[in-house]
């Protein structure tokens, strides 16, 4: 595989020169563009998706408004892929994305949807051979592969992506011009939360809480295993693991702070000016080296930013969630999910100013930050040369090292340590000065032929 591949730029969409002159317009023809470092956005890009079954499909469907599919890529062949090949006939069809970017030359941008712990290796292969990189939230398995994507993204120069679409919507935006605005005050406290895994009472997404099982099931005739494992340790095949269940086994998945840290933090991240924590703790029902707890609280101190005081953020997960508040309007609860900003002045749960006094005389600012395109919009936009999406590497990098980092702290060896003490984070070294120990888990060893 040549890492060194140079980024091909297609000449399709053109538009002959006499056919431009009778219609009287001007497009620019993509190649011309292309030496410039751009694509003209009369040309559409060539996509491929990568892990299409669950949202990859969805992000399919968004771009292939206005883009072409050409190539999919799943390492189960089931009725989900089946049901997407079907949609997308022209596209190739693969089993391994080193096999279909090794082979399929005309691809310009993959979008990546694959379990977590194979994301980095992908969004890597991709961005090395110039591919714009759209890639599934987390960003990754690991706070070090985070770091080392970001890096990437930026020296690649490649349009990059996190899948987080709320940060997309206008109801963030207008949340943070309130913040700015200083209707609560300054902001020390944040509390977020989620029932997931769960999905109603007695109800889960995927196992956590459980050991790993004992009993080797016959891999399905659709599933190549070795490619789903991907960098992961070798071990039997089990339903319990996939589909889907994956994202509860600490080899796979990143639990339920993983899967909803990256929706529910970005909006804090950008209204309170967050990047790196200074220390990170929690708690949890019990845990073991091979899924994640049922339930957890992690917590997380900031230092000052500007005028804005430190701050603590904390999150819960399982169902639990912080008390009722003694100030909740007629009719308000605080639900199975949510947001609570705690100021000096007031509070804001949700989108929902607190208490109804202070709402009732407050006026919002006159909104000033411009509404997106839609979060796949943002990245076609920037893979044809456009400002940066909102979510790209950059952003998605340090968010995504701030969630992982939670989940370091839920590790059976570190949680046992942190009764005594509160796991501090040097995001210049990537290491835990007081706890050393703990720095193997920024990372993990890949199985023997995987590496970034």
């Amino acid at each position: 595989m040549n890492n060194k591949e140079k980024h091909t730029i297609s000449r399709r969409g053109f538009i002959s020169a006499s056919a431009t002159a009778a219609a009287g317009l001007t497009i620019v023809p993509a190649n011309a563009v292309s030496q410039l470092g751009h694509r003209a956005p009369s040309d559409k890009l060539n996509i491929a998706g990568v892990g299409i079954a669950g949202m990859g499909r969805s992000n399919l469907v968004n771009v292939a408004k206005t883009e072409n599919i050409v190539a999919l890529c799943d390492v189960d062949w089931g009725e989900p892929t089946q049901k997407v090949f079907k949609t997308y006939p022209g596209a190739k069809q693969y089993k391994d994305y080193r096999v279909m970017l090794d082979s399929q030359k005309d691809i310009d941008a993959v979008i990546i949807a694959t379990s977590d712990h194979t994301h980095a290796c992908i969004s890597m292969e991709a961005m090395r051979r110039g591919k714009h990189t759209f890639t599934q939230k987390p960003l990754t398995h690991t706070v070090y592969e985070a770091r080392v994507l970001a890096k990437a993204a930026k020296e690649y120069k490649v349009a990059t992506q996190m899948g987080n679409q709320g940060q997309a919507g206008d109801g963030p935006r207008r949340l943070r011009e309130m913040i700015w605005d200083g209707v609560i005050g300054p902001v020390r406290e944040v509390h977020v939360w989620t029932d997931r895994p769960n999905n109603g009472m007695f109800r889960t997404y995927w196992p956590q809480g459980v050991p790993r099982p004992a009993e080797e099931s016959a891999v399905p005739a659709t599933l190549d295993w070795d490619l789903f494992l991907g960098p992961a340790p070798e071990r039997p095949y089990n339903p319990a693991y996939h589909p889907f269940r994956w994202r509860g086994w600490w080899d796979f998945g990143t639990g339920a702070l993983g899967d909803i840290g990256c929706h529910s933090l970005d909006p804090i991240f950008r209204a309170l000016k967050l990047k790196y924590p200074l220390t990170v703790e929690a708690v949890s029902t019990l845990v073991n080296d091979e899924s994640y707890p049922l339930a957890s609280i992690v917590k997380y101190q900031f230092p000052a930013r500007g005028d804005m005081p430190p701050v603590t953020l904390t999150w819960y997960d399982g169902g639990l969630r912080p008390f009722n508040l003694p100030d909740l309007a007629e009719g308000m609860q605080m639900g199975v999910g949510g947001t609570l900003y705690v100021g000096d002045k007031g509070k804001i749960l949700d989108d929902k100013i607190l208490p109804l006094s202070l709402r009732n005389s407050y006026t919002a600012p006159k909104p000033t930050i411009p509404s997106s395109p839609g979060h796949e919009e943002e990245w076609i936009a920037a893979c044809k040369g456009g400002a940066a999406a909102g979510s790209d590497f950059e952003w998605a990098g340090p968010l995504t090292e701030t969630v992982l980092l939670g989940n370091v702290a839920l590790r059976k060896a570190v949680k046992e340590k942190l009764g005594s003490t509160i796991l501090q984070f040097d995001p210049v070294k990537l290491s835990f000065p007081n706890m050393p120990d703990a720095d193997k888990y920024l990372h993990c060893e890949y199985r023997k032929g995987w590496s970034l």
